[in-house]
């Protein structure tokens, strides 16, 4: 076991080395850009917007580097739970409340706006491991045309599919309403 101290700092939450610290990445996927609950940072519009660097190609969108890099464990959930503002756990699927009220809006949310569970990602951390999750999601998430990873929330690839996320009204919604 490793404290995950030594990654992120305070936090006191205890992990196996294969679960985030040894991982070994896929191409565009990394261990540390998944969140306590559940979401894969890695397809956040604002961390693909950081990562394509947007502000140089005049397109605004705030940048983040993900919940655990930037320290914050879990923007959505993380100030309604007392074990993840504590550091004793690391992801939302090792609590006896799994999943809590909190979590299941969330996901509810982003099932029917984005088309993502986070929770069926945790319980697919859960059953077949890190490793297996980051290569599913490289295959789920995978732009057909360059192969970098495409946006969960409007399902625009960054890389490839600038003009048409020039040319969105709302850049956080899969379709334009008409």
């Amino acid at each position: 076991m490793t404290c995950i101290r030594e990654k992120y700092g305070k936090h006191k939450t205890h992990l196996r080395k294969t679960e985030l610290i040894k991982v070994k990445t896929a191409k565009n996927l990394s261990p540390d850009l998944i969140a306590p609950c559940g979401m894969n940072c890695a397809l956040c519009a604002n961390n693909l917007a950081l990562k394509n660097d947007f502000k140089s190609k005049g397109i605004k969108m705030p940048y983040c580097t993900g919940c655990r890099p930037r320290n914050k464990q879990c923007a959505f959930i993380k100030k309604q739970c007392s074990k993840l503002l504590n550091g004793e756990m690391a992801y939302c699927f090792e609590c006896d409340s799994f999943p809590c009220h909190r979590l299941k809006t969330l996901d509810a949310r982003y099932k029917e706006r984005y088309k993502m569970s986070m929770i069926e990602n945790l319980n697919f951390i859960k059953k077949h491991g890190m490793q297996n999750f980051l290569e599913e999601q490289e295959k789920l998430w995978k732009c057909p045309n360059c192969g970098e990873l495409v946006c969960c929330h409007n399902g625009i690839c960054f890389n490839c599919e600038l003009e048409k996320l020039r040319n969105k009204k709302e850049k956080y919604r899969w379709q334009d309403e008409q």
